[in-house]
């Protein structure tokens, strides 16, 4: 491996995902991801592994994959086939953020890489504007998408479009907004074609690699320089909005050599109300706090989590299950579950880790019908 030209790769596929996600930004109709940014961008190699990441939401850096994972698994991906997705059980994190990804091929017909941005929608149907309010059921919080073509052969199918967009308030809105992740979609595929046609795919493929493994290395070189042993701890959220029983998030950390055992057994249960949070978002927080952990850049790539076992029991508030609801899992579960991995590693690095934040997201949906235009709006 040539030191200079990992780092040439590096910069080459991050400024793909990065270019992905402006032109995300600026074609997208909604302030959600024009202004607030909530969304991301992301390159993966021919086996569904993350290479890059642009800088974007950290919740998405450990879901994303497993969305991808379930688009190569449940479509069979021809060339110009684009797969869209929401479901929190495939990888998903709540049904706003709809996950889009496409499949690139050369001009002979070889499969050479994943594309894959998600983005949050204002709206994504269910009973409240916004799809954020309060519910019992996943039902109740808006469409939910399994993995599905909605672009086959580089055709959009509209039947299934129509189907989208006649279960979502703002229906223009939304219709922009997917507009505009099929076109970020389309600006990272060409941009790879470029980069193969000049290198060469077979340097590109191996450096893919090189970078995978690298950000592997440089975590099983943090994990070895904290203490061998086990570290636990424990926080709550105060209720789930249906009760007032107090939710339970507890972890045990075992840093064992290069490797680490993140064990979230012991957590509550999973609840009526919405807050439950899905595996994805569990991946993610473990994810994000360890690639903390590394000093200088990195990669964000599925080197990352490749040295670290990740065990989070199914039907738990970390690990929710079908058909809990799931809207604030992933916007205040997520931050609580950081703040307590930070909280057992703060026992291993103590002048590593930061004081925990407030533990919480702070959201704010407003929406209705507005009589100056008789439209809706989220």
């Amino acid at each position: 491996m040539d030191s200079i030209k990992l780092e040439i790769y590096r910069s080459l596929y991050t400024s793909v995902a990065e270019e992905m996600g402006v032109s995300l930004r600026r074609t997208a109709f909604s302030p959600n991801i024009k202004e607030r940014r909530d969304y991301s961008c992301a390159v993966f190699d021919r086996c569904g592994r993350i290479i890059a990441q642009g800088d974007h939401m950290p919740v998405h850096l450990g879901s994303m994959p497993m969305s991808v994972k379930a688009a190569i698994e449940n479509c069979q991906m021809q060339p110009g086939d684009v797969v869209v997705l929401n479901d929190p059980y495939a990888g998903g994190t709540h049904l706003p953020d709809v996950t889009m990804v496409a499949s690139v091929f050369s001009s002979t017909g070889n499969l050479l890489f994943f594309v894959a941005n998600r983005a949050h929608h204002a709206d994504i149907g269910g009973a409240t504007p916004g799809s954020m309010g309060a519910a019992t059921e996943i039902y109740q919080e808006g469409i939910r998408i399994p993995p599905i073509r909605i672009v086959r052969g580089g055709e959009l199918d509209r039947d299934l479009f129509n189907l989208l967009l006649a279960n979502v308030r703002g229906r223009e809105e939304r219709e922009g907004d997917f507009a505009a992740q099929l076109g970020a979609l389309k600006v990272g595929s060409e941009r790879l074609l470029e980069m193969v046609e000049r290198y060469g795919f077979t340097e590109a493929d191996e450096y893919a690699g090189h970078m995978v493994d690298y950000a592997a290395r440089r975590v099983r070189r943090t994990l070895e320089a904290l203490p061998d042993g086990i570290y636990e701890a424990e926080d709550f959220l105060d209720d789930d909005g249906e009760t007032d029983k107090p939710v339970r998030i507890a972890v045990k950390i075992e840093i064992n050599g290069d490797r680490a055992r993140v064990d979230f057994t012991g957590s509550s249960k999973q609840v009526r109300g919405p807050i439950n949070a899905v595996e994805a978002i569990s991946v993610s927080a473990v994810y994000y706090v360890f690639r903390c952990l590394i000093a200088g850049d990195v990669p964000a790539s599925a080197g990352i989590i490749e040295p670290i076992e990740v065990i989070a029991p199914a039907g738990t508030i970390v690990n929710a299950v079908h058909p809990a609801p799931v809207a604030g899992g992933n916007v205040e579960t997520s931050q609580r579950i950081v703040d307590v991995l930070l909280k057992a590693l703060s026992q291993a690095a103590p002048d590593l880790i930061p004081a925990a934040s407030q533990g919480t997201m702070n959201n704010l949906t407003i929406g209705g019908w507005d009589a100056r235009t008789g439209k809706e709006f989220a």
